[in-house]
């Protein structure tokens, strides 16, 4: 390594395996030659030297970004810890995580702010963490924060169908946002601590088949944003469904279903209905792949329309759940190369790297939704003006993914 790199730009000091961690930044620029999901992780960490000011935070929240993001910053540590010439520049990524989560669960796993009643699956999302931060630390208050959790799936308010509302602010509305909050949780839950329990694993799979029932676009082959059971707001149709198909709620849908079946049975019924569900969006989301960059726009069924433009959340998603699809057998192989396309693509027109060599993703939607105050009418002309900001996190943590996909 060369010797004007400081590999270390944390000072850091653990203190016990429920203690909390301190964190100092130091001068660090970041080396190009690293493999690009460290020099990715360690740029956000630069921008963010503690793990409560991700997602542009002002104060400590429990938040499914910060989650999303952490989760992210743990698979590289994963990937890289053993290996002798990058293990030493990943274990910080650990130690951040752990000082995130340590910040933010009291010692009775009593997570601040977090609020069951609210039945947010929002919420959920963060929870992913603590699985590996429990094995390896074996800290008591993170299961009892796991356990709070699945206590909030266990009574999350549902449709008549059985399906998750995604928050108890939004009756009676199924969102494929919240597949991806709340089923891979669930589904890593019951296979850690729940083994035999078949009435949760149907329960996993059912929502997964439900919201692609109730969202299905029979124009595109896709899925809408959301679908609203008793159609008592303005932005459903008659059936119920969000007027259009949104990139980014789509790629959450598509990382759901990738990350679940990594914890579903292989016999499990309706596991084949969700790979034959995943290679079919895949097959119609090629043709609304942008030629020429390889990326995908924030209104998928309304590509290339005057003012809409290509989203860098929903691209990475897209290109991850691709790539690793491929990688578990569920997809076919010559499907790879979309993801490549797509990832070439994000590396040569959304990627810029600054004078110290820090990292950033641009043109990534910062937020969007339905319903709610001020009213969000689900609308194209809603969708494309919605604000676009470099380096938030329903960007980063996907690219991250799509970054260690890329290196398998």
């Amino acid at each position: 390594m060369k010797k004007n790199l400081q590999i270390l730009f944390f000072s850091l000091l653990a203190i016990g395996c429920c203690g909390t961690l301190q964190a100092k930044k130091s001068t660090y620029k970041v080396d190009p030659t690293l493999p690009m999901s460290i020099r990715m992780a360690q740029s956000e960490i630069i921008r963010n030297p503690e793990g409560w000011m991700l997602d542009f935070s002002q104060s400590l929240k429990w938040n499914y970004c910060h989650g999303l993001e952490c989760q992210s910053f743990l698979d590289v540590y994963d990937y890289y810890k053993d290996s002798k010439k990058y293990g030493k520049l990943v274990a910080p990524l650990y130690s951040y995580t752990k000082a995130y989560a340590d910040t933010i669960i009291d010692e009775n796993g009593i997570i601040y702010g977090y609020k069951l009643s609210n039945y947010t699956l929002d919420h959920v999302n963060p929870g992913k963490i603590l699985f590996r931060l429990y094995e390896r630390e074996g800290c008591p208050k993170y299961k009892i924060a796991m356990d709070t959790l699945r206590a909030q799936l266990a009574s999350q308010p549902r449709t008549s169908e059985g399906g998750f509302w995604h928050k108890k602010v939004y009756p009676y509305q199924m969102w494929l946002d919240g597949i991806y909050m709340g089923e891979p949780y669930y589904a890593q839950y019951v296979a850690t601590f729940e083994p035999d329990n078949q009435k949760a694993y149907d329960d996993i799979v059912n929502q997964f088949l439900l919201i692609a029932k109730r969202t299905y676009d029979k124009g595109t082959g896709l899925y809408r944003h959301a679908w609203d059971e008793i159609k008592a707001l303005p932005w459903s149709d008659k059936s119920g469904q969000a007027p259009h198909v949104w990139g980014r709620a789509l790629g959450w849908y598509m990382m759901a279903i990738v990350d679940a079946l990594d914890f579903l049975p292989e016999n499990q019924a309706g596991r084949d209905k969700m790979i034959t569900i995943l290679q079919n969006t895949v097959k119609n989301l090629a043709k609304y792949q942008d030629p020429e960059t390889g990326a995908w726009y924030q209104v998928i069924d309304e590509s290339g329309r005057e003012g809409n433009y290509l989203e860098m959340s929903c691209t990475p998603m897209f290109a991850y759940a691709i790539a690793k699809g491929v990688r578990k057998g569920y997809l076919d192989p010559s499907t790879l190369d979309m993801a490549r396309k797509a990832y070439q693509g994000i590396l040569d027109r959304f990627i810029t790297v600054d004078e110290e060599g820090v990292v950033s993703l641009t043109r990534v939607c910062s937020v969007a939704g339905l319903g709610g105050k001020p009213y969000r009418d689900g609308s194209f002309e809603y969708y494309v003006n919605e604000p676009v900001r470099d380096n938030d996190p329903k960007g980063v943590a996907p690219f991250i993914m799509l970054c260690l996909e890329m290196d398998n």
